[in-house]
């Protein structure tokens, strides 16, 4: 069921008189303590878990806040208490992006005294406590907007009148003291000064549905040439968009299409000795048509590229890229940047090796 949330700026609150009575235990989901942000999917409800009490029998209201990173205010719902101290509540973020979400508990002096007048049964007792319930609402009348303010007033009021008067039986006055209508009334506007809250919170990440699940189709781009012979270009990919979407798929995967570099080319089934035809490996990114941020010249520019993109949207796939952070020996960053980079005794640059497995080219 949807819960509506309330806008509240948090502000710090001192404890140190000692009277920060609740205890907020556990937040549940939190990756290393809130170390490393949760995840979810945007749009759909993310469920908070928090383990919440106090000594003594009072009773604990609880609130989850959140909010979108950069956002100056929380919004929050209440948490209800599932069973042995385990608070429940969820909050459904709008669209994909960073989150902060936290939980805010507090013992309520309103809650506790409506739940133990529920239970009294003499008449004398239920006059007191009417009078201590009037108490509370002109204090919570100082938290409350001119409307709201009114009406706990007038109720106060109400209360003082029957408990002084003895001809008013004392369950019409129980009655008049568990008016659920002047409940939540007073519930809108609690006495958070000693309130306990998490801060700064726990990071969250709402992804798109994809990010979640999605179904993925590798394809060399090099290797989708109709002709035998011919190298592949990203124009012979949006050819076979339509045949992959009919599949089901919905993400269409390419190794890295950047140029390849030619120092230590690997040649078919990983020789050493690369023939002249031989394309290399395409994870051996690098070489004097430039590194990471181009596009192999046989696959096309970067103005095919995109139109492969939009026309993948059209058939309602997406196209995901393989990010590989590593550089072949001719790579440009090799020379601009030899900081970067091992390097062995005789000058050359370390390549990645897995031993017995080397990876000269790389």
């Amino acid at each position: 069921m949807a819960q509506a949330a309330k806008l509240l700026t948090l502000s710090p609150i001192g404890v140190a008189d000692g009277r920060q009575r609740a205890v907020i235990d556990a937040v549940l989901p939190g990756v290393d303590n809130g170390r490393f942000a949760a995840k979810c999917v945007a749009g759909e409800p993310f469920h908070v878990e928090a383990h919440c009490f106090c000594e003594g029998h009072d009773m604990l209201r609880v609130m989850l806040q959140w909010q979108r990173e950069g956002d100056a205010a929380f919004a929050e719902v209440p948490m209800t208490l599932k069973w042995n101290d385990e608070w429940h509540a969820h909050f459904t973020p709008p669209a994909p992006g960073r989150y902060r979400y936290t939980v805010q508990a507090w013992v309520d002096a309103f809650s506790s005294w409506r739940h133990e007048l529920a239970r009294r049964v003499d008449a004398a007792d239920i006059r007191i406590a009417a009078r201590v319930g009037a108490g509370e609402a002109r204090a919570a009348a100082q938290r409350a907007p001119a409307a709201d303010a009114q009406a706990l007033l007038g109720w106060a009021a109400a209360l003082e009148d029957g408990a002084a008067d003895p001809s008013m039986d004392s369950s019409v006055l129980k009655a008049l003291a568990l008016d659920d209508a002047m409940a939540e009334t007073m519930h809108r506007w609690p006495d958070r000064s000693h309130a306990t809250v998490l801060a700064p919170g726990f990071p969250l990440v709402a992804d798109r549905e994809r990010a979640r699940y999605s179904t993925w189709y590798e394809l060399f781009p090099r290797s989708a040439s109709p002709e035998a012979g011919r190298h592949g270009s990203f124009d012979d990919v949006q050819k076979l968009l339509p045949q992959i979407a009919q599949m089901g798929f919905d993400v269409l995967y390419f190794p890295p299409i950047h140029p390849i570099g030619r120092q230590q080319r690997k040649g078919k089934n990983n020789a050493l000795a690369a023939q002249e035809d031989d394309v290399g490996s395409p994870w051996a990114i690098g070489a004097i048509e430039g590194g990471h941020k181009d596009i192999l010249p046989a696959l096309g520019t970067h103005e095919d590229f995109r139109r492969l993109v939009q026309a993948a949207r059209g058939h309602g796939m997406e196209i995901a890229l393989d990010i590989a952070f590593q550089c072949a020996p001719d790579h440009p960053w090799v020379e601009q940047h030899p900081l970067w980079f091992k390097w062995r005794p005789d000058g050359t640059v370390q390549y990645a090796e897995n031993p017995p497995k080397k990876y000269q080219d790389i």
